[in-house]
C-alpha cells in the first residue's frame, strides 16, 4: 500500500510518500513552500496543482491528511485553522478528482499512533519518525508531520487487519 500523507497549510504544505513493504518506508518527502505575499487564491491554485502532480508521480492508493486543530476558547487559532481548512479542501478536491480514498486524522491521533504518546512534542515526533523509517536525517517539521500522518494511517490499517483476523469467523475461541 502506498500512502500520500499531507500536512496542510496555505504557505507551507508538508508531504510524505510511504510504502508498506512490509515495513513502512519513506519513498519521498518534502515541503511545498509558497510566498506569503502571494494572493490566497493563487496559493490555493498552486497547492492544487502540486497535489495533482504528487498524485500523478507517486500514484498513491490512499491519501491521509491531518485535521486542523483549534484551541479551546482561544480566538488566535481561528484564522490559522481556517487557512489550514482551505488547504485541506484543496487536498480533498485533488483526492476526489482522482478517485483516491481519503482518511483524516487529528494531531492527537497521529501522536498517539506514531509516538505512543498523545502529547508528544514536535521534536519527539521528528525523532520517532526518523528512527521508525530509518531516515539518515531528521526531516524538517512540516515534512515530518506529513510522514507521521502517513505512518499513522499504515499503523491504523495494520491494527484494523489484526483486529479483523481476531474476530473473523473461524477464529472464535
Amino acid at each position: 500500500m502506498r500512502v500520500l500523507g499531507i500536512d496542510p497549510g496555505t504557505i507551507r504544505m508538508g508531504y510524505g510518500v510511504l510504502d508498506a513493504d512490509p515495513q513502512p518506508r519513506a519513498d519521498d518527502y518534502g515541503v511545498i513552500a509558497l510566498a506569503k505575499k502571494m494572493p490566497l487564491e493563487q496559493r490555493l491554485y498552486q497547492l492544487h496543482t502540486h497535489i495533482l502532480n504528487l498524485i500523478h508521480v507517486f500514484n498513491p492508493d490512499v491519501i491521509a491528511v491531518e485535521e486542523p486543530f483549534v484551541g479551546r476558547g482561544d480566538r488566535q487559532f481561528i484564522g490559522p485553522a481556517i487557512a489550514v481548512g482551505q488547504a485541506q479542501a484543496v487536498v480533498f478536491i485533488g483526492a476526489a478528482s482522482q478517485a483516491i480514498p481519503l482518511f483524516r486524522y487529528t494531531p492527537a491521533q497521529i501522536k498517539l499512533c506514531v509516538a505512543d504518546y498523545g502529547t508528544a512534542t514536535k521534536v519527539q515526533m521528528q525523532q520517532t519518525i526518523a528512527a521508525t523509517l530509518g531516515l539518515k536525517e531528521i526531516p524538517e517539521s512540516d515534512a515530518a508531520d506529513a510522514l507521521g500522518i502517513g505512518l499513522c494511517h499504515l499503523i491504523q490499517i495494520q491494527a484494523d487487519m489484526a483486529l479483523e483476523r481476531r474476530i473473523s469467523p473461524g477464529n472464535e475461541r
